[in-house]
């Protein structure tokens, strides 16, 4: 029997669940179709593929198996980050060289900004937030590691300053960190409501959005692609797999590419007045240097929300609850008992290395997928990139350079042993507290 911390909550149990815009409702597929290009998976990347090719005038349609933001793209903790996960500059400059690093780094740094850009010009109601993202550091050692990051981005005319110890207390409201690097370009949203707004917003530029349509199979013919589902099919020239961690049977070659990892995420009930007041002032989102990170942030009723990493797969919910209060007190004292009102979880899609991966799975049948925990900027950035795609540019011309398709091996054995490895990361984190 699967542990009751791996069983996993709907998304109705999600505190963006109950706080998010109306959402509107899209019909199912019901009979044949015919489009330039399908989209898989009603997620940011889809969504932000279909908005962008419907903006280019290609007939774009999008199917979605259950409703739009379903899933990790409305469970996650709103930052809007732009950086890799766990790269420097450097590191990318140094795998693929000064061109195609420049390009990536580029593309990256500047993803947050498509976000904000895209929120302002279809009026998303997403309770957006722009004083930024921070890294703050609690030892010198992690200090060292944000300030290293600071530089090679600072370098790269990066929107980022270091800030010392005073001036951290100030915007974290927390005597826990000594420094922290700052990305003014960074934000925070309500997750599920920009979903939704880019569902709106690529509907009124003419893309066709289908939910509670899942796609059954994926056949290939001389002159496109077919997709089947229960009530439908569409014909299609080219396709757009964006379902990330939550699909493995439509192709499972692409699932193999990644690791899913289930995460959880906890939202304390509104704080006081004055409890408020006194943590994240500014309203910045934080995501600290740990090798297990801690992040925090909060929404518009003044919750504060972090996440939480299961280390094995006995781990029980109250554990999870435990772990979260342990963070909470930890790094803001001033909440004496912090109360969780919601409690619930997603799967995101890691890769190894923690890069994402854009896949050209077969003639005209692309994907983009593998972000780590740096999902809302990146894969708006994917869904652009998907589209720019589909619509013609040659892969060597775009940002992010073709994955190769080669599962990882030993897949099934990956997850547990990325809980091995968080878990002696975790350990590691404690004794550094502790001494």
């Amino acid at each position: 029997m699967a542990s009751t911390a791996l069983r996993g909550a709907h998304i109705k149990d999600a505190l963006w669940n109950a706080t998010a815009c109306a959402r509107a409702y899209y019909a199912p597929l019901d009979g044949d179709a015919d489009s330039e290009v399908v989209i898989v998976g009603g997620g940011y990347t889809g969504l932000s593929a279909a908005l962008h090719l419907a903006e280019l005038g290609i007939n774009a349609r999008l199917l979605e198996a259950h409703s739009v933001g379903f899933g990790a793209s409305g469970r996650n903790t709103g930052e809007v980050v732009p950086g890799w996960s766990v790269h420097s500059p450097a590191q990318i400059d140094q795998r693929f060289g000064i061109e195609r690093g420049n390009a990536m780094n580029q593309w990256v740094r500047d993803s947050a900004a498509l976000v904000f850009e895209l929120i302002d010009a279809h009026d998303i109601d997403c309770d957006v937030t722009r004083s930024g993202w921070l890294m703050p550091a609690s030892n010198q050692r992690r200090l060292a590691v944000a300030c290293a990051k600071h530089d090679q981005w600072a370098e790269r005319a990066a929107n980022v300053s270091m800030l010392g110890a005073e001036e951290t207390r100030a915007v974290t409201g927390s005597e826990h960190y000594i420094g922290a690097w700052l990305h003014r370009d960074g934000g925070t949203i309500q997750p599920l409501s920009y979903a939704r707004g880019l569902a709106r917003a690529a509907a009124a530029a003419g893309a066709h959005l289908h939910e509670q349509t899942a796609v059954t199979a994926l056949r290939q013919s001389n002159d496109g692609w077919t997709l089947q589902t229960a009530t439908g099919s569409v014909r299609a020239k080219r396709v757009v797999l964006a379902t990330n961690a939550y699909d493995t049977a439509l192709n499972p070659a692409l699932a193999r590419l990644v690791v899913p990892l289930r995460l959880f995420q906890t939202a304390t009930t509104p704080l006081g007045d004055n409890t408020a007041r006194s943590i994240l002032p500014q309203g910045h989102g934080i995501s600290d240097s740990r090798r297990v990170l801690w992040a925090f942030r909060k929404d518009r009723f003044n919750r504060l929300i972090t996440g939480v990493t299961p280390l094995s797969t006995t781990a029980t919910h109250a554990q999870m609850r435990a772990m979260a209060q342990h963070q909470l007190r930890t790094v803001f004292p001033q909440i004496a008992a912090p109360e969780i009102e919601y409690f619930w979880n997603g799967v995101v899609a890691v890769t190894l290395d923690r890069l994402p991966r854009f896949v050209e799975l077969n003639d005209n049948l692309y994907a983009g997928l593998g972000y780590s925990g740096r999902g809302i900027a990146m894969a708006t950035g994917m869904g652009k990139l998907l589209a720019q795609r589909s619509a013609g540019t040659p892969a060597a011309e775009l940002a992010l350079p073709l994955s190769p398709l080669k599962p990882l091996p030993m897949h099934r054995l990956l997850a547990p042993l990325a809980r091995t490895r968080a878990w002696w990361w975790r350990q590691r984190d404690l004794w550094e507290d502790r001494t």
